[in-house]
């Protein structure tokens, strides 16, 4: 039974780096105890801060104007770390220096699964993504950096880097972003499971797991 998981998050978004994992590890339990399940996931565009410059800005500054200050910040951060240890999911805030724009992030990621990539390669990219952000701290907002991690995951890095350095797409991502604010989604991660069903927010994976069965039984609802 082929279920649909559409989610809405963006890759500078720690939460949704922590709802990813937490999804894959309901996937993985569901998969044990409901072999014949078999979920796709389909990543949809969000933009945390359309206003980001295209070139990004300074990623510290950027936070404390943002949280308040300094204090905030640091207090933001550790309660990142704590709770995505428990989850496996690493940061290194200190060597993230930009806040990217994610336009073309979104767009590679756009572009992958409009070509009808299998899901592990959809996978492969949005992994990648979130790590080169948040452990190894590197601007995916630049097209040099997003070619080279569309060629890791497979892809032919000249044509990726014509295309990043191109607006393919550009319209296609930002109405489909526009569009599920119109919705009603206003925060990620956001989950909705075979339209369905929305889960709001890094749930855990027993919730985002009893979700998805929830759906497939055929009730519908919102759980927040």
């Amino acid at each position: 039974m082929l279920i649909n998981i559409d989610l809405v998050s963006d890759f500078v978004c720690p939460w949704c780096y922590i709802g990813k994992i937490r999804l894959e590890r309901a996937l993985d339990s569901l998969s044990n105890s409901h072999p014949q399940l078999e979920a796709r996931i389909n990543w949809l565009p969000y933009f945390l801060n359309p206003a980001t410059p295209a070139g990004g800005e300074p990623y510290r500054a950027f936070l404390e104007a943002k949280f308040g200050g300094a204090r905030a910040v640091d207090a933001l951060h550790a309660q990142l770390t704590e709770t995505g240890a428990a989850d496996g999911v690493k940061f290194d805030f200190e060597r993230m220096t930009t806040r990217p724009n994610t336009l073309r992030a979104h767009r590679l990621c756009y572009r992958l699964q409009a070509q009808g990539a299998r899901p592990e390669r959809i996978r492969k990219l949005a992994d990648a993504l979130f790590e080169a952000h948040f452990v190894l701290g590197k601007n995916i907002g630049d097209s040099e950096v997003l070619a080279d991690i569309a060629a890791a995951c497979g892809e032919n890095r000249e044509q990726a880097l014509i295309y990043l350095q191109g607006d393919g797409d550009t319209t296609a991502v930002k109405r489909m972003a526009s569009q599920l604010q119109k919705q009603g989604i206003d925060s990620v991660p956001f989950f909705i499971i075979d339209r369905k069903l929305a889960v709001s927010g890094a749930q855990s994976a027993t919730a985002l797991g009893a979700a998805i069965l929830q759906a497939v039984s055929g009730q519908a609802g919102t759980q927040n």
